[in-house]
């Protein structure tokens, strides 16, 4: 905010405000206090007041809860990552303070509970300091009972007040939150957030107020990653669900499991991992493409019926929200280390399909993409996705439903004669009936994870084998012949290219237009559709003297990510480097600038 503040000048009701163009604000606590909740709030705000927003969150994989953060960019122009430094910093207790005064902008603010904070006299002169009795203040507007429940709130209100923040939109949004529990509930959240707006600020603090945002007219949805994949797949046509809870995929199941009733649909919460994969693919056997999904730990539970699923040829969509492993690891924060299990997990050669969502919006229409995938080829479709999609909150323009939204109800039209597998079908891609068509000719198929002939009967033909083999393997490569090949951002030749998947998009793309802005020649590249790659990625990368995959995962034993290491098999060229980080952490611009910028100098000497 300090470097985005564009004028000076009146603002209805704050006569000093300052207009801006974004704030990055990092609410800093415990995850009892329902700082997720302010910054929902404040997300869902921005997204209603045509104004771009990102977030950003952890939170403790302990029962007992922990220190927690939640952080959101509020932009009035294109908002591509949560940002790397804060504006603002509102500290709930010592260690919150203690911890996070170092993610401010030099010249930051910092908001501190002085019931709670001692400020460091060290660090007052680097930073504003403004400390308020948001406890007792709180107690004091709602009762003893509000200490712990409603200072959040409290908090809101003091926001709302900095940044001269529509109040009924969001004393709207405090309503809806707490819509179905009793009214006085409601009315003691509405009590704090007014107690915390009414909060006299010292008259030598500055406040704030955003210019108007570019998408003026627009009507936009604010939703987290998770909820776009879930209305995503019930756009598809998707109407029955299986699966397991497991942080962070636990909040799509509970989705599908209170919105798919609405359309006809069900999802059952099975006893384990391996009975939600078998019933989805018993149901897309029965004509509709079903869909479960887990994080890493359930995926590698799937693999032995997701192998069945790619020899029976079945459309399956399987979610995998990653998270840090291996084993249980870091349930809570971000990782994108399941891209080898995604492509290649499971015994045998058992090719599926693995696509990865960049964004929360794109979220939405990678689940359409990924049935009709599943559909057209008869495959297993993988949707990679992560923590940090899953979790964040953006804002984006509301879908033409009518236009995307689509029924896939199976088709129950009698036929004289059928084979599945059929090795002379013009394009080579598996039919599957409903069970139930009627067939004239009586010759009925069957499915089985044995190796089969054309009307799925087991067969231990070796000639048979081959030619199932080769025919499981064709249609991916036909997929891939019909894959866009995804633009380049940024001129297409130049020193660096950055190349990346999932999440890593917005934080990519900030840092190519500050290396441009600086008059770097670094370009970069973000791939959708991973396993089959699109065709043409080799021309692209011949532009660029060094092509860097950054990723969320380890270098491995020979210093490349996993999606780096696929790239260097796939076109053999040894330009293709891993920039890679393990922090559970999303990506800050600096560090992708600073890491690449590093990597290329030790090239430059000869270095690997």
């Amino acid at each position: 905010m300090s470097d985005t503040v564009l004028a000076t000048q009146a603002a209805s009701g704050h006569p000093e405000a300052s207009r801006i163009a974004e704030a990055v604000i990092r609410i800093a606590g415990n995850s009892q206090d329902g700082i997720q909740a302010i910054g929902g709030f404040l997300a869902r705000l921005a997204g209603r007041s045509e104004q771009e927003v990102m977030t950003f969150m952890t939170i403790p994989s302990t029962i007992s809860g922990g220190p927690s953060i939640f952080q959101v960019r509020i932009g009035s122009g294109e908002v591509l990552s949560s940002g790397d430094e804060a504006d603002v910093l509102l500290a709930f207790y010592q260690h919150s303070y203690d911890e996070h005064t170092g993610s401010l902008k030099k010249g930051g603010i910092v908001i501190y509970d002085s019931d709670h904070v001692e400020p460091n006299p060290e660090l007052q002169p680097a930073y504003r300091h403004l400390g308020i009795p948001i406890s007792s203040r709180t107690v004091e507007a709602i009762g003893g009972t509000g200490k712990d429940k409603g200072k959040n709130i409290f908090v809101l209100g003091l926001v709302a007040k900095m940044f001269d923040l529509n109040v009924p939109k969001l004393e709207k949004l405090v309503s809806e939150r707490f819509t179905g529990k009793d009214a006085s509930i409601t009315q003691n959240a509405l009590n704090a957030f007014h107690a915390g707006y009414s909060f006299q600020l010292d008259s030598a603090w500055q406040t704030f107020r955003f210019v108007e945002g570019q998408k003026r007219g627009a009507q936009q949805v604010v939703m987290n990653g998770n909820e776009a994949l879930g209305f995503g797949l019930i756009a598809a046509g998707v109407r029955f669900g299986a699966g397991y809870p497991i942080t962070p995929w636990s909040d799509i199941m509970e989705l599908l499991r209170r919105e798919l009733p609405k359309y006809g649909g069900a999802f059952i919460q099975c006893e384990d991992e391996i009975a939600s994969i078998s019933m989805a693919i018993g149901a897309s056997y029965a004509g509709r493409v079903a869909v479960t999904g887990s994080s890493g730990p359930g995926i590698s539970l799937k693999t032995e019926a997701l192998g069945w699923a790619v020899m029976a040829e079945m459309p399956l969509v399987i979610i995998d929200v990653q998270r840090g492993g291996p084993s249980t690891g870091m349930p809570t924060n971000v990782e994108q280390s399941d891209l080898n299990i995604a492509c290649f997990g499971g015994h045998g050669d058992s090719p599926r399909v693995v696509v990865a969502p960049a964004n929360v919006e794109d979220c939405f229409y990678t689940a359409i993409d990924a049935v009709n995938i599943a559909r057209k080829y008869s495959v297993p479709v993988v949707v990679l996705t992560d923590q940090a999609i899953a979790t964040r909150i953006e804002a984006f323009e509301q879908p033409d439903l009518e236009k995307v939204a689509q029924d896939i109800s199976p088709d129950f039209t009698p036929v004289s004669d059928f084979k599945p597998y059929d090795l002379q079908a013009p394009d080579g891609v598996t039919r599957h009936l409903p069970p139930g068509t009627r067939i004239a000719s009586g010759k009925y198929p069957v499915v089985t994870g044995l190796e089969h002939d054309e009307l799925g009967h087991p067969t231990g033909s070796p000639k048979m084998h081959m030619q199932m083999t080769a025919k499981r393997r064709m249609k991916l490569q036909a997929l891939s012949n019909e894959l866009p090949l995804p633009k380049v951002f940024g001129p297409s030749e130049g020193q660096i290219l950055l190349v990346g998947w999932g999440s890593t998009q917005g934080p990519i793309r900030e840092a190519v237009e500050k290396a441009r802005a600086q008059r770097l020649a670094i370009s970069a590249l973000h791939l959708k559709h991973i396993h089959p790659l699109p065709n043409g990625l080799d021309k692209v990368f011949s532009g660029f003297r060094h092509v860097f995959v950054v990723e969320m995962n380890d270098g491995g034993l020979y210093g490349h990510g996993q999606l780096a290491m696929i790239l260097r098999a796939r076109f053999a060229d040894s330009k293709i480097h891993g920039v890679n980080k393990t922090d559970g952490l999303t990506w800050k611009v600096r560090e992708i600038l600073d890491q690449s910028q590093a990597l290329a100098a030790r090239l430059a000497k000869g270095g690997a």
